[in-house]
């Protein structure tokens, strides 16, 4: 016997514990700003080692990409994900975990065909679809700009 939609809905509550949503909310924020934090700590410390601002954010990304591709190497990060939910999907530690993550999983099939042909399996899909948006809302912004006064 199959459930109707309503029935499956009732049998899906039951069946899942609920999310303590403001709690989960909280610990994603203090993690994802801890981890912004790192970051603003970093560039605070090369710009004061004699670096341009630029090349300190640059250093900065390098060095917070290196520690998540570390971090998910030695298994850390994906016990801190498991916690702190989106708080690690800041932009540039949650795409190099995205990265790192198949990398790992796949590098008995090898380097081709293994690490190389499943290294984007997860973020592949994120900068083809990122790429695809930031075409269309440019050809937005060009058709829109002289309406505005631009």
């Amino acid at each position: 016997m199959r459930p109707d939609p309503k029935q499956y809905d009732e049998m899906c509550k039951k069946a899942s514990p609920p999310s303590p949503l403001v709690k989960d909310c909280a610990w994603a924020f203090c993690i994802g700003g801890a981890i912004c934090l790192l970051g603003e700590g970093l560039r605070t410390l090369y710009a004061a080692m004699g670096l341009t601002l630029t090349d300190a954010a640059t250093l900065t990304s390098a060095t917070l990409i290196a520690l998540s591709a570390i971090t998910t190497a030695l298994g850390w990060y994906q016990k801190l994900a498991s916690k702190a939910g989106a708080g690690t999907l800041v932009p540039i530690t949650g795409f190099a975990n995205a990265v790192v993550s198949p990398a790992i999983e796949f590098r008995n099939e090898g380097l081709v065909t293994g690490v190389g042909a499943k290294m984007f399996i997860i973020a592949g899909p994120v900068i083809v679809y990122g790429m695809l948006a930031s075409v269309a809302w440019g050809v937005v912004y060009h058709f829109l700009r002289p309406l505005m006064g631009g």
